[in-house]
C-alpha cells in the first residue's frame, strides 16, 4: 500500500492494500482503514476506530481523539465512519463516551466542510452536508440528507430531522423538524417545508403539499403544538412524511422549534 515515508503507522493498525497514507499522517493502534480511503497529509487518527471505503480526509483532520467532556475518564470508546465521505481541512471528530453509548458514528456519502466539529457520541446519518465551521455538541443526532449552514452551533442532545435545511449562523437549542427549512436570526424560526431540497431529491408534489399544510398549522395557526397535531391529523391527507413529522414531535424531549 502507498504509505509515505514520513507517516507513522502503528503496527496494530489494519489498513487495506488500496488505501493511501500521505505525508506526516499518524495512524494509531486499533485503527482500521478500508479500501481506497485516502489520508492526504497531516491526518491524526486514534483508535479504536473503523473507517470504511473510498473516504478522503483532507489535511489537518483529527479523528478518534478523546472527548472534551469533563466526565470522560478514559473509558474505551470508538469512532465509526462509513464509506465515500469527504472530510475537509481541520475537521475534528471525537470518540464516544460511556454516557452516550461509547460510539461516535458517521454514516456514508457525507460532506464535512472545513473546521467542522463532531463531538462525542454524535450520530450522523447518510448524505448530509455540514458547512464550514458547523459545531455539533455531544449526543447530537443528524438525520439523513440534512444540510446545516456555515457556523451553526447545535446544542447537546438536539436532533436534526431528515431532509431538513438549517440556515447559516443558526443557534439550535431544540430539535429541528424533519423536512423543514429552519433559520435562526435573533430567534430561530421555521419557514415551512424544505421545498427546494425535497424537489431536488425527487419528492413529488403529493408528498410536499401535505407537509406545507402541516407546517402552516404548526407555525402560523396560533395553536399550541398538541392542538396543531390534532388539526393535522384531521385535515391533512395522510402520508409517510407527515406521519414521520408527527412521530418526530412526539418523541422530542427538548421540544421542537416552531
Amino acid at each position: 500500500m502507498p504509505i509515505h515515508p514520513t507517516a507513522i503507522v502503528d503496527p496494530r493498525a489494519r489498513i487495506a492494500e488500496s488505501a493511501e497514507i500521505g505525508p506526516y499522517c499518524v495512524v494509531g493502534a486499533e485503527v482500521e482503514i478500508g479500501a481506497s480511503t485516502r489520508l492526504m497529509a497531516n491526518i491524526f487518527l486514534e483508535g479504536p476506530a473503523w473507517i470504511g471505503d473510498d473516504n478522503i480526509f483532507f489535511p489537518y483532520t483529527t479523528v478518534g481523539v478523546a472527548s472534551q467532556d469533563l466526565k470522560y475518564r478514559g473509558e474505551r470508546a470508538e469512532t465509526r465512519i462509513g464509506h465515500r465521505n469527504r472530510i475537509r481541512e481541520f475537521a475534528t471528530i471525537h470518540r464516544g463516551t460511556a454516557g452516550g453509548g461509547l460510539v461516535t458514528a458517521i454514516g456514508s456519502d457525507n460532506l464535512l466542510m472545513a473546521y467542522t466539529h463532531v463531538a462525542h457520541d454524535v450520530r450522523i446519518g447518510d448524505h448530509t452536508i455540514l458547512a464550514n465551521g458547523v459545531t455539533l455538541a455531544g449526543h447530537v443526532t443528524i438525520g439523513d440528507w440534512a444540510d446545516i449552514g456555515a457556523f451553526t452551533g447545535v446544542h447537546q442532545f438536539c436532533r436534526i430531522g431528515r431532509h431538513a435545511i438549517v440556515g447559516g449562523y443558526s443557534v439550535v437549542t431544540q430539535d429541528v423538524l424533519p423536512y423543514s427549512k429552519t433559520v435562526s436570526e435573533r430567534e430561530i424560526k421555521v419557514f415551512g417545508a424544505n421545498r427546494i431540497g425535497l424537489e431536488r431529491r425527487g419528492f413529488p408534489s403529493a408528498a410536499i403539499e401535505p407537509l406545507q399544510t402541516a407546517f402552516r398549522l404548526l407555525t402560523r395557526s396560533q395553536l399550541n403544538t398538541s392542538q396543531a397535531i390534532e388539526r393535522i391529523r384531521a385535515e391533512v391527507p395522510p402520508s409517510a412524511e407527515v406521519e414521520e413529522l408527527i412521530e418526530f414531535i412526539g418523541a422530542s424531549e427538548r421540544g421542537v422549534i416552531k
